[in-house]
């Protein structure tokens, strides 16, 4: 069968639909092990829905959306990530990140357009996972990865002084440039009182949180505001009217003008999703060890389908949420089933309570939100990175100010970038070439051959775009050698740019009178040199196995040009 043949059945539309198949149903291995953790799960879903509530309802007042938008993205993207995702201990929802994003794309396309751009990047990361991009976040170093989550942490902040004083959010995308506005515009006189009710929430949850890690200290601070606010008749703004059942599923307008428009914020959302999630995952993961790994590209199929659902009902997009992972795993979580529990939990809250939900005030909110913020902006981890090294440091520190003043996806791809520049030239630093030192050669066999006008150089490293340079100069700079061994054992790397530079050494030496000889290529680097041309330049004839060979190949060309004879004759030569 050729090599063609053998791929086509991997394309097929019947290959393509077993594979979107089991992504997408639901496996009897999801819930191994059910019988025996059922009650923790149960335990540890309520747990987690105490704690989602605030959280849920402060992303979706912050983003613009609304609160009854966050916890109907709580309950519907919860639901069908816990059921349909590849981690059996992720918890979905709306999240600060995700907030970021939304804040310019509502100011400036209005909340109705957030359903559809839900349901489109939800689309997008399906097709990332059925596409198999689901180990693509292994590539993204740690730095970028703290780096925006440091930037995201002074977004959140800086996204909350609005609510904090109570005053209309000034106009603008930027979150520092809008913050500074609402301080200009702000009454003092009007916003001391939602100011003292956030930093009051703000201290009670910091200090909750040292009494006793266990207790939903937000729940515990934003009722507490609540009663307060209620009982002492306090002029703040609150929630509003909530639904007292889950909106019914209908597709939002399509105009297709503006989702042309908005794809790029769609592609920046699913980007994010699928990211994010990724990461929780993973968090998940090394949290604990008796729960199977998580499925990187289900995970982003159910978190496409998830966010659809979520534009379907009326809600934002989500991801997964780290902070409520963690604590679902804190909690004694085994299944998803904590997960998917967590989803009921914040239905009963709002057949139940939605009334009482409306009263809270929106500083409350902004208080839960900082306090998150906060704790996202980890200085001991900044601290560690930036004295790791300075090219760590310079790709934290550009991650951090790409993400405030652009936004997480040109951060990443910002940090990513300049992380792989300072690799790729690292790498081109530790590559180059030795003339003493070859293993196969003592040194006084190596000043036998320098005085014969042999030169034999081995190559270290990588071959590779970022190298190339540095090695045509070593070698272009030799003189009184009339041939040359390259021995290339110890090459790790060699692309195309690496071959095509090797190629043209060997041209320019053999321009110059030299011979040049290669010994070491493996079978794949053999492929690439072959392919542009390298041992074209050089004649079968001319590549080695064993050192020896080659130079006895090298000594007879340089007695055959010293006696005058030509060099025709040397294939008559053995060279194996």
């Amino acid at each position: 069968m050729s090599g063609l043949e053998a791929l086509q059945p991997r394309w097929t539309v019947a290959a393509l639909g077993r594979r979107a198949a089991g992504l997408v149903l639901p496996r009897r291995s999801d819930y191994a092990g059910l019988s025996r953790s059922w009650r923790r799960d149960l335990a540890a879903g309520l747990t987690v829905g105490i704690v989602a509530l605030p959280l849920a309802l402060g992303f979706g007042v912050a983003s613009g959306v609304g609160a009854a938008a966050g916890l109907v993205t709580a309950i519907v993207a919860g639901l069908v990530a816990a059921v349909l995702g590849g981690s059996h201990l992720q918890v979905s929802g709306p999240t600060g990140a995700m907030t970021v994003v939304l804040v310019p794309v509502v100011a400036h396309y209005g909340p109705e357009a957030v359903f559809a751009l839900s349901i489109l990047a939800g689309l997008l990361v399906v097709v990332m996972g059925l596409a198999g991009m689901g180990r693509l976040v292994s590539v993204i170093p740690w730095p970028v990865v703290e780096g925006f989550t440091l930037g995201i942490g002074a977004i959140i902040f800086l996204q909350q002084v609005p609510l904090a004083l109570d005053t209309p959010r000034a106009a603008g995308v930027n979150a520092g440039l809008v913050a500074l506005g609402t301080l200009e515009a702000a009454d003092p006189r009007r916003a001391a009182v939602p100011l003292a009710v956030t930093v009051g929430v703000i201290v009670l949850m910091l200090v909750l949180g040292k009494v006793r890690r266990s207790l939903p200290a937000s729940l515990i601070a934003v009722a507490l505001a609540t009663v307060v606010a209620e009982a002492a008749r306090l002029p703040l703004a609150r929630i509003g009217a909530m639904p007292a059942s889950l909106p019914a599923p209908a597709l939002p307008s399509w105009d297709a003008e503006a989702l042309a428009a908005m794809f790029p914020s769609a592609l920046a959302i699913a980007a994010l999703a699928a990211l994010e999630s990724l990461l929780s995952a993973r968090v998940a993961d090394g949290m604990v060890q008796e729960v199977p790994r998580a499925h990187a590209d289900r995970e982003l199929v159910g978190q496409g389908l998830a966010n659809m659902a979520s534009g379907v009902f009326g809600g934002m997009p989500a991801t997964g949420a780290i902070a409520r992972t963690a604590v679902n795993v804190r909690a004694g979580a085994r299944t998803r089933v904590a997960a998917a529990s967590h989803a009921v939990v914040l239905v009963i809250v709002v057949l139940a309570a939605a009334p009482v939900v409306a009263l809270v005030p929106t500083s409350a909110l902004a208080g839960v939100l900082i306090v998150t913020a906060l704790r996202m902006i980890d200085l001991r981890t900044a601290r560690s990175i930036v004295r790791s090294s300075r090219a760590d440091a310079l790709v934290y520190v550009v991650t951090v100010a790409v993400t405030i003043v652009f936004d997480l996806v040109v951060a990443v791809q910002a940090g990513v970038a300049v992380a792989a520049f300072l690799a790729l030239r690292a790498m081109s630093r530790v590559s180059g070439l030795r003339r003493l030192g070859v293993r196969e050669l003592d040194a006084a066999e190596e000043d036998a051959l320098l005085h014969e006008h042999i030169a034999v150089y081995r190559f270290h490293g990588a071959l590779f775009f970022g190298g190339t340079k540095q090695f045509l100069d070593e070698l272009t700079a030799v003189r009184g050698v009339r041939a040359i061994v390259l021995v290339l054992t110890d090459v790790r790397m060699m692309d195309a740019s690496g071959a095509n530079a090797l190629g043209e050494i060997i041209t320019s030496l053999q321009r110059r009178g030299m011979t040049v000889l290669l010994k070491g290529l493996d079978a794949d680097q053999l492929r690439v040199a072959g392919a542009v041309g390298v041992l074209d330049a050089i004649g079968a004839a001319h590549y080695f196995h064993d050192l020896p060979a080659a130079v006895a190949h090298a000594r007879h060309h340089v007695r055959h040009e010293l006696d005058g004879r030509s060099l025709l004759d040397c294939a008559a030569v053995p060279t194996r």
